[in-house]
Order: C-alpha cells, then structure tokens, then sequence
C-alpha cells in the first residue's frame, strides 16, 4: 500500500493551473476502483486498487462554490491539526512534532496537502503498482503545476509517498508468512462494523453478528447505511447533513487519516516489568502467562485476536487454541493461494465469528475484560446499557451512533526480537464515517482519552491514550477470587500521533462534477 499526498497550485498569475488541476482529478477518476462486488460479473479483483480523497483546503484550490464549501461540517473545515486539543495530540504527539509533510501543511502555504491518493496491491503484483506510479507521475507531470507530490514522510522527510503493508514473520510452526499482527504482536483488523445493503442478504445473517447494532431482543442488526454513507438515512431516521447541491454529498463519506507511531521497546518493557510484579501478587508461576495476560487485559484479546469474554484466563486461551490449532494452517494455506474445502471455509467462518460474537452483560464489573481495555472503549457493544441484564434492556443503543468503518496497515519493518522505540514502525489508521464529529472525535476524545463514561475517571487507553505522568490501568479482580485488583501505574505513552487529516471520498458523480467544474449550488 502507498499513500501519496498532493497539492494544487493556487498561482493568480496563472488561472489555467487550477483547470489543469481538475483534469489530472478526471485522469484519476477514471482508473478509481468503484464498489462493484468483485467476482460478479465481468468484475474482476484488480491488481492495483486506486482511491481518492480531497482535504477542505484542497476543495477549496480547486474552485468549489463557497455555499458548497461553507455547508460542509466545521470540523472538516478545520482539519485534524486546528483539532489536535480534541484528539489527545499533546506532548510528543503535538502537530509541531509531525512529520515534515504534516508540519508544514500550513494554510495558504505551497506544501499544504490538498488531495489523498492511495494504491494498494495484492501480493506479488509490485511491478503492477510501479508500473501504475509510472503513469500517476505522468499525469502529474501533465498537469505543470497545477498538481505537485507532496515528500517529507518520516522524520527526516526523505520519502514521496507513505507506505503500509501487511507484516512478515514466522507462525507458530516457524513458517516465514504474512501477519495480521501490528508491531506490538496483537492481531487486528478483526470486527469492522456492518450496515444495510453493504452485502448480500445472505452474507449479511453471516457477517452482521458481532459486529451489527445489538438489539433489545440481544439480536444484531445491521446498521443504518447512513452512519457511514452521506445521503442516506442514518440512525436518527435522519439524512445527515449535506452540502448543496445533494449529487455532490450523495454516496460520499468522510475519511480520517492518522500516522500512528508504536513505542514498541517501552510497551515490551512495560508490560515485562508489570508481569513480574503481576505475578508475585496473583501467584502466578510461569513468566509467560503473566505476560500475555497483562497484554491480554491491556487491549481485551489476546495476542491472536481472541477475546478475553470468550476466554477469560491463560488457561482458557491455551484450551481454546488447542480446540482451534487447525485454523492458522488452513489461513496460511489461504495466504499462499491455495484452494480449502468447504468443511475448512465452514469451520474458519465459525472461529471468526466466535472472535466477534460476544457482549458485556455477563462482565459488567469487568472481571474478564476490564472496562477500560483498548477495544472495550473503542466498541462498548452494550456495556453503556443502563438497563442491561433486565427485561427493558436496550442493547447498543448507546453505542449504535458511534461506530466506525476502521482500517489500520502497519508500516516499517517488524522485529519482534529487538524492540525498538526509535525509527520508522506503527500504524496507518484510516477510519470512515458520515460525521467526523459524533463519530470518530467523539469516540477519540470521549472513549480513548478520557474515562467517565466508564467510571475510571482520567485514565485513558491503556494502549493507544495518551499517557501524562500518573497515567494508570486497572485490572479489576472478581472479589471472590480473595485476589486485590492490579493497578499498572505509570504508563508510558506508547503511541504517538506522526500527523495526518480528514478528507472527503466523493461518489464517481462527485468525483466528475470535480473534474469538470461544474458544481452549482443553487
């Protein structure tokens, strides 16, 4: 995956540059990968997938009406810097600490990044996303200023593109294969939301489970497409706010960007020392276990993805992956190309939907799970549920407003075996939603950076908070255990934000109306 960020020239001196701007936007626009289902058809899964994306600003060079732009919501206006006091992005996360390319995306300044553009490709098909380069640096060519390539990628800003890839390391067996870990070893990518119409009426009964709106009769539903698609009812029964004129919003969503860099020496060193004392308290013998399980309770899955409401102890994850020990062949297999049986689809979709079919109720005082794990705070599936455990038990009603379509790809090189904080490692996070606002910022600023809502006060995520001198963990114990909860004190930041922004992914009418400047409000 490369992500390429872009600027239009804003010359007074040369009005055709913005004109040449939009017809590099059709050039793209027209090898963009649509949302046609792949395998339908004559569709078929491209080598080379191409997106994307327009920042306020970038609008904004590019001539939109001002009643257009004036009607899109304020904290896109703003952009992700001018919102940083929201987000958490304090100490070393602060904008001024950023990389080149974000740091100096000042307004009106000729290194303001205008537009996203992303190419992913499947594995083995790099000549393909060269090959592809090739022509998207043509077109930039073309456009004579009208659009530059934005470099300043990392701390010493050297690179013309930001990249992201799935990790390479070695499985459980020792075999060299892709991961679906992060640098911090946890599995992700594991419960994306569901919305209505997003797959097949049979696929959805499959998909929606676990990852659906939690309904009052503890049925999942799947969700309004509006929470993630402009121009369509959303979970208010409303439509969410659009600019005029209605095509240009109509099938366009927003987008969050965010380069995340992982302290992943002072996160391995951390929880080694908090698994020593760990240990000593809770009697536990085995270093091992210690350790995984203050990971364990620190994200609310265990390294390999499977939820501690499924299986609460070390004991529970070595029982149930040894229930499960087929299911890492039969991905690998999968990874590498090969043909599975149906028995072995059947039986990898039921793992999955075990790793996303589970809810709350049963561990309200967060004996399994603490109440302010990582991914209880990011989806609090019923846990906000006043009524929960009673007949008038509303489900995720709390909850259902505040989802995201997330995508996080890790960058820089994996090493395991020599955690480092310094250099190029993290995540690239990219989130989607119909409000920036009620969604993502709510969820960043009330759910990971702050802790009321949970009954924990300041504390912040433990893994992905950010961390002032004090910052603690709790790890709640069952009272009839006769063991005192566990409280991690003085928690390093272990995650630092490198930058990013909010952009708007237009529909392909959008996207046209763009190109050719012919957007009329009225």
């Amino acid at each position: 995956m490369r992500y390429y960020f872009l600027h239009v020239g804003e010359d007074k001196k040369d009005k055709n540059k913005v004109a040449r701007a939009r017809k590099f936007v059709d050039a793209v626009r027209k090898r963009v990968t649509t949302s046609e289902r792949w395998g339908e058809g004559d569709v078929v899964k491209p080598k080379v997938t191409l997106n994307i994306g327009f920042s306020w600003f970038g609008l904004l060079a590019l001539g939109l009406p001002t009643r257009t732009l004036a009607a899109l919501p304020s904290e896109f206006i703003d952009g992700m810097k001018a919102r940083s006091h929201i987000l958490g992005d304090e100490g070393e996360s602060r904008p001024d600490n950023w990389d080149p390319i974000w740091k100096n995306s000042n307004r009106g300044s000729d290194t303001q990044v205008h537009i996203w553009v992303s190419m992913n490709a499947q594995f083995g098909c790099e000549s393909d996303l060269d090959a592809q380069f090739v022509w998207f640096k043509n077109e930039i060519d073309k456009s004579e200023g009208g659009v530059t390539l934005l470099s300043g990628h990392g701390p010493a800003g050297e690179w013309d593109y930001q990249e992201a890839h799935a990790l390479v390391g070695k499985d459980s067996d020792g075999e060299t294969t892709f991961l679906s870990k992060e640098h911090f070893g946890f599995n992700d990518g594991i419960g994306n939301p569901v919305f209505e119409d997003q797959f097949e009426p049979e696929k959805e009964k499959v998909r929606v489970i676990g990852r659906g709106k939690l309904m009052p009769d503890q049925t999942w539903k799947p969700l309004a497409t509006g929470e993630f698609l402009l121009g369509h009812v959303d979970e208010s029964q409303e439509l969410p706010p659009a600019a005029a004129p209605d095509d240009f919003t109509h099938n366009g969503t927003f987008m969050v960007y965010r380069k995340l860099h992982e302290n992943v020496k002072s996160f391995t060193d951390y929880v080694a020392g908090q698994a020593a004392a760990y240990a000593k308290i809770m009697g536990i013998s085995k270093p091992k276990e210690a350790v995984e399980t203050i990971r364990a309770k620190m994200a609310g899955r265990w390294d390999n993805g499977v939820p501690l409401a499924v299986a609460p102890t070390y004991d529970d994850w070595e029982r149930f992956n040894k229930e499960w020990k087929d299911i890492e062949k039969i991905e690998r297999k999968i990874v590498a190309g090969g043909n599975i049986t149906e028995k072995q689809k059947s039986r990898l979709a039921e793992y999955k939907r075990i790793l996303i079919d589970f809810k709350y109720n049963d561990d309200v005082e967060g004996f399994k799970c603490p109440v302010s794990a990582h991914i209880r705070r990011a989806n609090t599936r019923d846990m906000l549920d006043p009524k929960i455990n009673t007949d008038e038990a509303t489900g995720s009603a709390l909850n259902k407003r505040r989802r995201i379509l997330r995508r996080g790809l890790p960058y820089g090189e994996y090493q395991p075996d020599n955690p480092t904080d310094d250099g190029e490692h993290g995540i690239i996070f990219m989130a989607i939603c119909s409000s920036l606002f009620r969604q993502f910022e709510f969820v960043q600023q009330q759910w990971i950076q702050y802790g009321l809502d949970f009954n924990v006060g300041n504390d912040t995520c433990p893994i992905i908070g950010h961390h002032d001198k004090g910052a603690k963990f709790v790890i709640a114990s069952d009272p009839e255990t006769g063991k005192p909860p566990y409280i991690c004190a003085e928690l390093p930041p272990f995650v630092t934000t490198r930058g990013g922004e909010y952009f708007f992914i237009p529909s392909l009418t959008a996207l046209r109306m763009i190109a050719m400047g012919v957007i009329d409000p009225t």
